[in-house]
């Protein structure tokens, strides 16, 4: 199946990874715990100057969905901008540098701007092989579906789209953009795909992410985010292969395509309905050496699996790229890559 410009469609919080290796008092200073994903709070404010001041700092340009896009587009290489992004930045130097690593990445980023907000940032507060990650979405909470989604020459992109990808985080942004993707994939027999994102989406995002669940052909999320959601979902289990047979039974209106459900634990064997089944896939072995900073391990997955679905690739070939992606990513610092895939 010949890639097509487009082909590929995600929205969601454009952001600057800010990422420094940071001690366990840091952590504990600012209240974080080592794994973790939140949104930043007033008492956050500090933190943001500080790891800016720490010896290496590097800058990445990142955020859940516009990682996993990109990481999409490496994979698939050629043709260029085959993933379309949408997303919100400020009218500042960060948001010139998003602009800029979208542009080589060679996907084709659309960008809602605006200069009530500054481009949001995201630190990576990394420890051993554990990153806590602290959202300051300031612009991509700017999101604006009338001004931008509605607009006859960006919606057009989306009809242009096969295969759509929002991470959960964007719930907390613009559910109603989201809704309106989702309900075009559901009308049209197009692929519509979802993150849990974090366990904060599925405890205070709870009806947003319900809503938007009836059109959603593929759940992605990992061990702790099942776990959260079925909890907060009333499954009373807390066998990951439960969960996902549960999950892909939920409610869904596009009755052609069953719903699919893939959950990654980190080193430990993902698991994903495959039909009627739940099956378990070993992802690839690596030495713990060989671990530099699992930031963006999750969105690699994701990537990975998307850049073969996009080409109708079987799914047991879409889990396989993921975990190829996943394990590239985590040698490397940030969700950075090198110049081209090494996946046959």
């Amino acid at each position: 199946m010949q890639t097509v410009q487009n082909a590929l469609f995600g929205m969601g919080n454009p952001l600057l990874d800010i990422s420094a290796v940071v001690d366990k008092d840091f952590l504990d200073k600012y209240g974080l715990k080592p794994n973790d994903q939140i949104l930043a709070e007033e008492k956050h404010k500090a933190l943001f100057d500080e790891i800016v001041k720490k010896s290496k700092v590097e800058y990445h340009a990142g955020g859940s969905t516009q990682n996993s896009v990109k990481i999409a587009q490496w994979m698939i290489q050629e043709p260029h901008k085959v993933a379309t992004f949408f997303g919100c930045i400020g009218t500042d130097h960060f948001g010139e540098i998003l602009k800029q690593k979208a542009a080589e990445a060679h996907v084709d980023a659309h960008y809602y701007e605006q200069s009530q907000e500054p481009t949001g940032t995201c630190a990576a507060c990394i420890t051993g092989d554990n990153r806590s990650l602290v959202a300051n979405l300031a612009a991509a909470n700017c999101y604006n579906k009338e001004k931008h989604l509605d607009v006859d020459s960006n919606w057009s992109l989306v009809e242009k789209a096969r295969v759509y990808y929002i991470a959960g985080f964007f719930l907390t942004v613009s559910p109603e953009s989201i809704l309106k993707v989702a309900k075009h994939a559901s009308d049209n027999n197009k692929i519509f795909g979802l993150n849990l994102s974090a366990p904060f989406i599925s405890q205070f995002f709870k009806e947003p992410l319900m809503k938007v669940m009836p059109y959603v052909d593929i759940i992605f999320g990992n061990e702790t985010e099942a776990a959260t959601f079925a909890k907060e979902q009333g499954f009373e289990t807390e066998d990951i292969a439960e969960i996902a047979r549960r999950v892909q039974s939920l409610p869904k209106v596009n009755k052609n395509r069953q719903r699919i459900v893939v959950f990654t634990q980190g080193r430990e064997d993902t698991v994903a309905t495959v039909g009627d089944k739940v099956k378990m896939f070993p992802v690839l072995d690596i030495d713990q050496n060989d671990i530099v900073d699992t930031n963006g391990a999750g969105d690699a997955f994701v990537g990975g699996f998307l850049s073969e679905l996009v080409q109708e690739k079987p799914l047991e070939e879409c889990i396989r790229a993921g975990h190829y992606a996943a394990n590239v990513i985590i040698r490397r610092v940030g969700c950075t890559f090198p110049e081209k895939p090494d996946f046959h």
